[in-house]
């Protein structure tokens, strides 16, 4: 007679709570037994599974009776409950497809994401340990200084940093000391530095002005001049203006300022008056826009009063939070003393940033997305994003309530407002909160000061949001508006 006994413990795999054994027990629970009776009902007492896996949900296990959120835990948990706990909880927040804010990647392609994975114990600031990763970074910030038109991209200055908050820091850092090196030369005083900006401008350069005590001097927009312009510009420059900051894809709005506008201007006061006042671009945005949707828009190092551009490679570029770049004109617009040499890494690496370890797997997928897409590449990704954005544009511009403030021509981003008299009993901030309803999260705001008066929402188009998605979108948002309708006429 023969028998089917499973005399041993089954082990368990660890990538699950199934035996690694599993299909001898399924065979054995089903081949008839020669008395007629199942080996399941015969030999079910030597089945037992450990304690720990014959209990559901997992939360129910030894140990697991409580979570403690404010401090840590005196005895570990099981390693499936501490993922569960984790993910369970993230489960609560919106779904990074249907952000509309975020102008931060929310999506690569699966062999990126194994990259990611496979990468992500470099630290990068480990140059003479890990020489090649060193070798990428610096072959990015040449790609980027080749692309944005450097006299000498081989030659020039650069740096990879974690976003472009910080990258503009670096900039606005390099605009201050060198203008106090040249007030130096000239024997006069340094103690009032300003920086012209527009009231639109984002608030890492309100911070800068804050922590390295710099003037700001704000342009304020209006409706008949949405951005930073010359006029505004001249008005507020003098010989304490450490530069001029202008941005290419404003965050309120998605549009470009008129950089080579500015230049111009800035070069004409120069030659009455003697003042060289530097620009910087925040390019944020648009430095991963502009160079691929208009090539002919010159707002680059093609500009010589142009000094430095920071990027975030995190957005447009394409590639997960959190990465920047900043990249000088020359060598010689970053000035050396800000460069400090670090020789407890086994090497000595020049090093010139506000943060010093950090990841490196966010710069090698940049350079992976260069490899990977190419000029065309770019091109055609953020093409496909600028149609979505103008599609839906001109849907939304087409529906009663609404009248558009910007239609992503520059970016793919797009903005509209609330048509004025069309109704006093709800307002875009209850729009917003009626599309979370169907997932969507998309900001209401209101503009900077001399249009705060003025509320607007803005849709952000990135590389995950599909065509399919837009109409999608647009049968909810015209279910939202019908929902505020109706408590219109109900309240009425």
């Amino acid at each position: 007679m023969y028998s089917y006994y499973i005399k041993y413990r089954p082990y368990l795999s660890p990538f699950n709570s199934y035996p690694l054994n599993w299909y001898k027990y399924y065979y054995n629970f089903h081949r008839p037994a020669r008395n007629g009776r199942s080996d399941w009902f015969t030999h079910r007492k030597h089945l037992m599974w450990p304690h720990e896996f014959s209990i559901n949900p997992l939360f129910v296990r030894k140990g697991e009776e409580s979570v403690q959120h404010l401090r840590m835990p005196n005895q570990g948990a099981p390693t499936e409950n501490a993922y569960k706990i984790v993910r369970d909880e993230m489960a609560l927040d919106g779904n990074p497809l249907l952000n509309l804010a975020t102008f931060v990647t929310t999506w690569m392609e699966p062999t990126a994401d194994r990259l990611h994975l496979e990468l992500a114990n470099k630290n990068l600031i480990n140059k003479e340990e890990y020489p090649q990763t060193a070798a990428i970074e610096e072959r990015c910030i040449r790609i980027l200084a080749d692309l944005w038109h450097a006299p000498r991209p081989h030659h020039t200055m650069g740096a990879s940093t974690t976003g472009s908050s910080e990258a503009c820091m670096l900039g606005g850092l390099a605009l201050k000391r060198r203008w106090q090196h040249a007030r130096k030369k000239q024997g006069k005083p340094t103690d009032r530095p300003n920086i012209i900006l527009s009231s639109a401008v984002h608030v890492v350069w309100k911070k800068f002005a804050n922590y390295w005590e710099v003037e700001p001097r704000y342009v304020n927009i209006t409706p008949d001049h949405p951005s930073l312009d010359s006029k505004g510009v001249l008005a507020l420059a003098d010989e304490n203006t450490i530069g001029v900051v202008t941005t290419l894809g404003v965050t309120y709005t998605g549009l470009y300022e008129p950089i080579e506008k500015i230049a111009k201007a800035l070069d004409e006061l120069q030659e009455r008056t003697g003042l060289d006042i530097p620009i910087h671009v925040d390019a944020a945005s648009g430095g991963f826009v502009a160079p691929f949707l208009q090539p002919d828009l010159v707002w680059d190092f093609q500009l010589a009063r142009v000094k430095s551009i920071n990027v975030s490679g995190h957005k447009f570029g394409l590639v997960y939070p959190g990465l920047g770049w900043i990249i000088w004109r020359e060598a010689e617009d970053l000035p050396e003393d800000l460069i400090f040499q670090v020789s407890y890494l086994g090497g000595n690496i020049p090093t010139f940033s506000l943060s010093f370890s950090r990841p490196s797997a966010q710069v090698l997928l940049q350079y992976y997305n260069f490899l990977r897409l190419g000029k065309d590449g770019y091109y055609k990704v953020q093409k496909s994003s600028q149609s979505v954005a103008k599609y839906l544009s001109k849907a939304i511009s087409e529906m009663g309530p609404f009248e558009l403030f910007t239609d992503g021509s520059d970016l793919p981003v797009f903005s509209w407002r609330l048509k004025e008299g069309y109704t006093s009993n709800w307002n875009l901030y209850d729009l917003s909160r009626q599309l979370r309803a169907f997932g969507w999260q998309v900001p209401a705001y209101p503009l900077p000061p001399d249009m705060e008066n003025i509320t607007i929402m803005r849709v952000v188009v990135r590389n995950d949001f599909s065509m399919n998605l837009a109409h999608i979108f647009l049968m909810n948002l015209t279910q939202a508006v019908s929902v505020l309708d109706s408590l219109d006429r109900h309240k009425m």
